[in-house]
């Protein structure tokens, strides 16, 4: 049966700052073989693949349904999995991704009958040309992806556009604030939207979404797999650390590493041998990082170059691999939030079992981590807790206490998987009613 979101595809409202941003984008065009290219010199472009994002697909479409799912980066791609698994029953899925790193694990990962592409770019050649070849029956967007061309071609096709653990950071949603109209806009193309929490879905109301067809399902995170690891190289790591005292700084932002040199001097105080593995959230910036570090009178080694973790601090500056940090420190730091970045995924350190801190800013999964919090889960830490903090938990039975509470707190969380996909197949049913009975998905486009 067809969900009753679907019956009666949405007209968005009118938007003047749509206009100009298809204007603008559209006087770029001529540059975007250019930019890819000095990205692919760069080496930020997979060297075999990179004109995908000029919309040239790279494999041909399989004849049937196919439903076409954007996650844009690693941890989107990996928390779609199971619902990929589940799609790929019914339809052909599509998957596309925007960095290299998630295309390349994505498409180790990806459940056989994914098709695994980049996005487009957001300008009007790639994003035909990527419609035209792949004629989506669904388009499925992960968490806050939005491409306002993109959106507005599909939508004009008279595709569903669906939008799933619709997720915006306090940031995010204020400057979408200063953009009401554009914000409807994108937001009305939507045939359905879910969210993982309340709070979520409140934004999305106050930025335009009809609540007529916005769900509270959970988080697609929760129904995550553990972040994969190679058990090679966690052998050979664990002998490198050699039992010394180590914890994990993840994800890490500006304005972060130095309140972190200060919480780790003040452990090596206590423990002269302890080791911080620190996990920026952007790799590039290891440079700038290392010398605040350094300046803090800390000693660096840093994993991009080879070198060994035989310092205080192994600046981990590398893209796929925090599952083998949350394997192997049994304390981990959740960064984004000493800073007003909005904190970072709590779920994956409490998959791999490593006893959770975080700081105050914490709003992009606020209901997650209160929950934690409540149940003894996780540590809320301020710059000037965290390094009691640190000592407190060197208790081996202290920890194994708090990972304990964070995987029942977790194991008690609904998984939005199931529900997910059936609102998905819901909406592939309407398309398939809608082409038997002659409908068309070439419309024309609405105006913006």
């Amino acid at each position: 049966m067809t969900d009753p979101c679907f019956t009666d595809p949405p007209e968005p409202p009118a938007s003047k700052a749509l206009w100009a941003y298809l204007f603008a984008t559209a006087l770029w065009s001529p540059l975007a073989k250019g930019f890819l290219r000095k990205r692919l010199a760069a080496g930020k472009e997979d060297p075999l693949r990179w004109t995908e994002k000029l919309g040239q697909a790279s494999a041909p479409r399989p004849e049937g349904p196919l439903v076409w799912v954007h996650a844009v980066s690693v941890g989107e791609g990996l928390s779609v999995l199971p619902l990929l698994s589940a799609l790929t029953a019914s339809a052909h899925v599509l998957l596309t991704c925007t960095t290299v790193t998630s295309a390349r694990l994505m498409a180790e990962r990806a459940p056989e009958g994914t098709i695994v592409q980049f996005l487009p770019l957001d300008l009007p050649a790639p994003v035909r040309r990527f419609l035209r070849h792949w004629r989506p029956d669904v388009a499925v967007m992960v968490e806050s992806e939005f491409w306002p061309r993109l959106i507005r071609e599909t939508h004009a096709r008279a595709v569903p556009l669906l939008l799933v653990n619709a997720r915006i950071s306090d940031r995010s949603f204020r400057r979408w604030q200063r953009l009401p109209r554009l914000a409807a806009a994108l937001l009305g193309r939507f045939s359905a939207l879910t969210a993982p929490d309340a709070a979520a879905a409140d934004k999305l109301v106050a930025l335009g979404a009809d609540p007529s067809r916005l769900r509270v399902t959970g988080s697609l995170k929760r129904g995550a797999e553990p972040l994969p690891v190679d058990p090679a190289e966690r052998g050979r790591m664990r002998a490198l650390f050699a039992q010394r005292p180590v914890w994990l700084a993840a994800s890490t932002h500006p304005g972060e590493e130095a309140l972190l040199a200060a919480a780790h001097s003040a452990l090596l105080r206590l423990q002269p041998d302890a080791l911080l593995v620190l996990a920026p959230r952007h790799p590039e910036r290891a440079g700038s990082i290392r010398a605040t570090l350094e300046g803090a009178g800390l000693s660096v080694t840093r994993r991009s170059i080879g070198e060994p973790p035989a310092s205080q601090v192994y600046l981990a500056d590398t893209l796929g691999e925090l599952g083998l940090w949350f394997d192997l420190c049994p304390l981990s730091f959740i960064g984004g939030s000493l800073v007003p970045v909005g904190g970072h995924n709590a779920y994956e350190p409490a998959l791999h079992g490593s006893a959770i801190l975080h700081g105050p800013h914490v709003a992009n999964f606020a209901d997650l981590y209160a929950r934690l919090d409540a149940n003894g889960g996780a540590r809320s830490v301020t710059a000037e807790t965290l390094a009691a903090a640190l000592v407190t938990l060197q208790s081996a039975e202290r920890r194994d206490a708090m990972t304990a509470a964070a995987r029942a707190t977790v194991d008690a969380e609904t998984d939005a998987t199931a529900g997910t996909a059936a609102l998905i197949l819901s909406a592939l049913d309407g398309a398939s009613s809608l082409s038997s009975a002659g409908g068309s998905k070439a419309t024309g486009p609405y105006a913006p």
